[in-house]
C-alpha cells in the first residue's frame, strides 16, 4: 500500500544553511513528511500562512534574525502546530523562550532525521531525565547570562551590551563563539 501525496503531514523547515536543508529534506520525506523548505524568516512566514503545516523544524539562529519570531507566528496560526526548535547555539533563556512560545521540543545540532522525529511526536515531558551532579562551567555560565541578557533586550545587540557594561562589538564576537558544553 502506497501513501497518497495528501497523506503525508507537511512539515516546514527554516534553516539559512542550505545544504542542512536539503540533507534533512531528502530524510524527512523518507519518513513521510512533506517538506517545505525556507531559508529566512519572511519566506517561512509566507510558507506558513499559506500551507498552515502541522509540524516544523525551526533553527534559533536564521541568519541575523531569530528563529523565536517565527514560532510565535506559527502558533498564533494554528495553536496545534508541533514546533521543534534546532540550534547550534544553545542556552536555557532560548530554550525557555522556545517552550513558552509554544515550540514542543528544543534540540541541539548536530540532531539527526530521527531524533527530530522522535522530538516532533513526544508530547509530554520525561521524568527520568538525567541531572547532572556538575555545576555549569564559568565560561558556560558567561554564556547563558550573555543570552539571558540578550533575551531581555528582544535580541537587540546595542541595547544588551549597554546593559551588560560591554563594547557592541565584544559582545558580538562572545555571542558568535559556540557555547561551552558544561
Amino acid at each position: 500500500m502506497t501513501i497518497l501525496e495528501t497523506d503525508k503531514p507537511q512539515l516546514l523547515l527554516v534553516d539559512d544553511d542550505e545544504t542542512f536543508c536539503s540533507v534533512l529534506k531528502s530524510a524527512l520525506e523518507k519518513r513521510h513528511y512533506e517538506v517545505l523548505v525556507a531559508t529566512n524568516v519572511t519566506d517561512g512566514m509566507i510558507l506558513a500562512e499559506r500551507e498552515l503545516p502541522e509540524y516544523a523544524v525551526i533553527d534559533l539562529r536564521i541568519g541575523f534574525e531569530s528563529g523565536l519570531e517565527l514560532v510565535k507566528k506559527l502558533i498564533s496560526l494554528d495553536d496545534n502546530t508541533q514546533i521543534v526548535m534546532l540550534t547550534g547555539f544553545a542556552s536555557i533563556a532560548t530554550a525557555v523562550e522556545a517552550i513558552k512560545l509554544g515550540a514542543i521540543h528544543y534540540l541541539t545540532k548536530p540532531a539527526n532525521a530521527d531524533e527530530i522525529v522522535n522530538a516532533l511526536n513526544k508530547n509530554e515531558g520525561d521524568t527520568s531525565v538525567l541531572i547532572s551532579e556538575n555545576p555549569l562551567s564559568i565560561k558556560r555560565l558567561e554564556w547563558e547570562h550573555l543570552q539571558k541578557v540578550l533575551m531581555q533586550h528582544d535580541g537587540n545587540i546595542s541595547a544588551a551590551a549597554r546593559a551588560l557594561n560591554m563594547h557592541r562589538r565584544t559582545l558580538q564576537r562572545k555571542l558568535d563563539k559556540k557555547p561551552v558544553r558544561e
